[in-house]
């Protein structure tokens, strides 16, 4: 009777010292990935949401089409072409370069990544020198979307005094609205901010990418009432692991 008693106890022990090694194996694990990841829990979970940060970084090669415009950016040095029937445009990796500036009459540091970064959200959001914060929800037809707030550390960009505010759904966690503010002509810091609404999304080689883009107008509280103008479109998306040469995106001769 001793022996069986003295079993229990020592199988009590045993299974108890067993539960508590995994316990910690687990909580090691937990603590590990948090250590690792470099971005606050809700964004990791918009990445993955719509595709998977890690996934993302194998990319190589985005394109898409724009306004009778095709876009083409190298994702991981951000050189740029964008060609259409009268012009193209682009950044070689170290100036921005226009083909015929008579037909082009914008300016093109200002354009020739503008859509791309609306395009490729929510991983341009992953970029270096990036500082997340917490904001304000925002309010659209009864139903709360949590945020999240970009903005640059210093000399980071030829913006750094933007901000971004990224809102998603709660419950599936897909980025659902952009508010941004445009400091590149003032200089200055600014709080005028715009909103997009993100809600018409498509898979292209496994991530969800914005099949179109809509901007809506804001009450005095910040929050979204209707649209503010007709949607933008984007079409062909393109997506590879694939690199385009580096001519590709320089200026073309005369």
């Amino acid at each position: 009777m001793k022996k069986i008693v003295l079993l229990i106890a020592i199988s009590t022990v045993f299974f108890a010292c067993k539960k508590e090694v995994k316990n910690k194996a687990e909580n090691n694990i937990t603590e590990n990935k948090k250590a690792i990841s470099k971005y606050p829990d809700a964004l990791d979970a918009i990445f993955n949401a719509h595709g998977g940060i890690d996934n993302w970084q194998k990319m190589k090669t985005l394109s898409f089409g724009l306004n009778k415009e095709e876009h083409t950016t190298d994702l991981h040095s951000r050189k740029t072409v964008i060609n259409s029937a009268d012009y193209s445009l682009g950044f070689d990796g170290k100036d921005v370069w226009v083909s015929d500036t008579t037909a082009y009459k914008k300016d093109p540091k200002f354009y020739y990544n503008l859509y791309f970064y609306f395009y490729a959200m929510p991983y341009v959001l992953a970029d270096d020198g990036i500082i997340y914060s917490e904001t304000t929800s925002l309010e659209f037809e009864g139903k709360k979307y949590p945020g999240i707030k970009i903005s640059y550390k210093s000399n980071v960009g030829s913006s750094s005094d933007d901000n971004y505010y990224m809102y998603y759904d709660a419950v599936t966690k897909k980025m659902s609205w952009l508010g941004y503010t445009v400091t590149y002509f003032s200089k200055t810091a600014s709080d005028k901010i715009k909103l997009i609404r993100y809600n018409d999304w498509e898979k292209v080689n496994g991530f969800l990418l914005p099949k179109s883009l809509t901007w809506y107008q804001k009450d005095t509280k910040g929050n979204p009432t209707k649209p503010d103008g007709k949607p933008i479109e984007f079409l062909l998306p393109l997506l590879s692991e694939k690199s385009l040469g580096v001519s590709f995106y320089q200026k073309p001769a005369k």
